[in-house]
């Protein structure tokens, strides 16, 4: 699934396609993708012009000069493709600008959702109310991780995946994070020192400005808008590298946990 530094990569992609452009054609392809589309979603972009492009989390924000907001989350295979030679299948919004351009967001699997909120008060939309700060931004502090990890019994892991106490992290960059804070993902989460929890706050945010930075990870089914893989994945610590060797020279290895791969090193992770 793309993870955060995949959407912030896609999001400035689109913005250098979107940003201050005439929307002339907002064609939807289908009703629904794993949600049903706004039925009125062509007849509220249409004509309108962009005015912004950010990120909460996992999801994509386009804002418009009427006052729109168009939320986009990638869902386990979505990307937009600029200007395709032709459109397939699985592009299921198209969108044209005035100055000539073609996007198509394309989602195999359709786990994707396209929403349209009005711009004034973007932050209440429904799954957003329930998300903890941005890692990347300056709420996330050791203090407050300290805080929503008080008396938690449970893993120091599952708490970074619970978009309640972090919002946007994801499998790959939570296993990362932890490589480099020295930290067993099975730790208790509510027994980790202020210290040790500063050094994870930094490190998570060295992570992840490293991958944007890099354009995201190699995933299957991710691109950025312009067609392109990202190349994080060549420079990943642990995740998926199970038998390799470990940045500390120990052996990298797998284990699962609620379905999902977990990859450690047992001897620097403590």
């Amino acid at each position: 699934m793309p993870e955060l530094p995949e959407v912030e990569t896609t999001v400035a992609g689109l913005r250098s396609v979107l940003h201050d452009t005439l929307l002339t054609r907002v064609e939807p392809r289908r009703a629904d993708l794993r949600f049903p589309i706004p039925p009125d979603l062509r007849q509220r972009l249409t004509g309108a012009t962009v005015t912004s492009l950010s990120r909460r989390a996992k999801y994509g924000l386009i804002g418009t000069d009427r006052g729109d907001t168009l939320i986009f989350h990638l869902g386990m295979s979505g990307r937009w493709r600029i200007d395709p030679a032709e459109i397939g299948t699985h592009d299921h919004l198209l969108i044209e600008t005035g100055s000539g351009r073609l996007l198509a967001l394309n989602d195999p699997r359709r786990f994707g959702s396209l929403d349209l909120v009005r711009s004034e008060g973007w932050e209440e939309y429904a799954p957003f109310t329930r998300m903890g700060p941005e890692p990347l931004g300056p709420d996330f502090t050791a203090a407050y991780l300290a805080d929503a990890l008080q008396g938690k019994a449970t893993s120091i892991k599952a708490a970074l995946l619970d978009q309640r106490i972090v919002a946007g992290l994801g499998n790959i960059y939570v296993c990362e994070a932890l490589n480099m804070a020295g930290i067993a993902p099975t730790r208790e989460a509510g027994r980790i020192g202020r210290a040790r929890l500063a050094l994870l706050v930094e490190s998570i945010r060295t992570v992840l400005a490293a991958a944007i930075t890099a354009g995201g990870s190699t995933l299957r089914d991710y691109a950025r808008p312009n067609g392109e893989l990202g190349y994080f994945s060549k420079q990943w610590r642990v995740y998926g590298r199970e038998g390799e060797a470990c940045p500390c020279g120990g052996t990298v290895r797998r284990r699962v946990d609620g379905g999902r791969s977990t990859f450690y090193c047992p001897r620097c992770q403590k």
